[in-house]
């Protein structure tokens, strides 16, 4: 048996095949609407850094096996996935670092979104340049119907997608939304009639392709730059993730889900305590 006593076969992978210069990567986990387990996150981040040194790719296309994108990290492997404690007492977030080697890619990338992009679904699909979605896709950030936090990478992304506010109402609601409602609100860059995806989707990589590879590069470098900012919150996060792993909320928001009941939390703010 594998971490958290997977066995093999539900381990699911993460295919990839060079086509024209095109790297076509493609998380498969059908039985579990390709959510990620450890292994798919190992897999993808030593997948993205190959394809970073392959001269013989332009382009990278991410995309689920089937009909849906990914429903996020797998719920029986949370804890392996997001903190994996080490023997130093320190934990390895391992759904971030696949996150990290998708966003180091300097070449260009695309993530194409049908059915569902739920929870880490769509941190993986944002790790991407930007994301064309079918109009039968629909989106959801989902930590608070779980009680745990969202990846820092995906919540600072989410912030700078949407704003403040709007980045707020979405990961306190859960709420699931669908793809005209996410580009409207920046989650995705575009949206194409599910009976033109296939061909609509295979045109744009060919747009790309044909595109200024300098441009395309260098505009990717500039615009993903770390602000200096991001530096400033590193204690309150990883204060806040250490309360996260430790905490009951987590516990109570897992073990709902796989009754299939409605979560209730027990955490208070410390305020509230006294």
């Amino acid at each position: 048996m594998s971490a958290a006593g997977v066995s093999p076969a539900d381990q699911g992978v993460v295919e990839c095949t060079v086509t024209d210069r095109i790297a076509h990567v493609v998380i498969s986990n059908q039985s579990k609407r390709n959510a990620l387990t450890q292994h798919m996150c190992l897999e993808l981040k030593d997948l993205m850094h190959s394809l970073t040194d392959d001269p013989s790719v332009a382009l990278v296309a991410v995309s689920g096996a089937g009909p849906d994108f990914s429903a996020g990290a797998s719920i029986e492997e949370l804890p392996s996935i997001l903190f994996e404690q080490m023997p130093d007492g320190g934990y390895v977030d391992h759904f971030s670092a696949a996150d990290s080697a998708l966003t180091q890619v300097k070449k260009p990338t695309v993530a194409l979104v049908q059915g569902v992009c739920m929870g880490g679904g769509w941190q993986i699909a944002s790790a991407c340049d930007f994301i064309v979605a079918s109009s039968n896709a629909t989106f959801a950030v989902t930590p608070a119907k779980i009680g745990i936090l969202y990846p820092r990478s995906g919540v600072d992304r989410l912030v700078r997608h949407v704003g403040p506010a709007r980045a707020k109402y979405i990961l306190m609601t859960g709420k699931t939304f669908t793809a005209c409602q996410a580009q409207d609100l920046g989650l995705i860059a575009d949206v194409v009639k599910q009976d033109e995806f296939g061909a609509r989707t295979n045109e744009l990589l060919e747009v790309l392709l044909k595109r200024s590879r300098f441009t395309q590069i260098k505009t990717k470098e500039y615009i993903d730059a770390p602000s200096p900012a991001a530096q400033q919150a590193d204690a309150i996060w990883s204060r806040n993730w250490s309360e996260m792993i430790e905490g009951e909320d987590r516990q109570v928001g897992v073990e709902a889900f796989r009754q299939r009941i409605e979560p209730r939390f027990t955490w208070t703010a410390p305020a509230e305590q006294r």
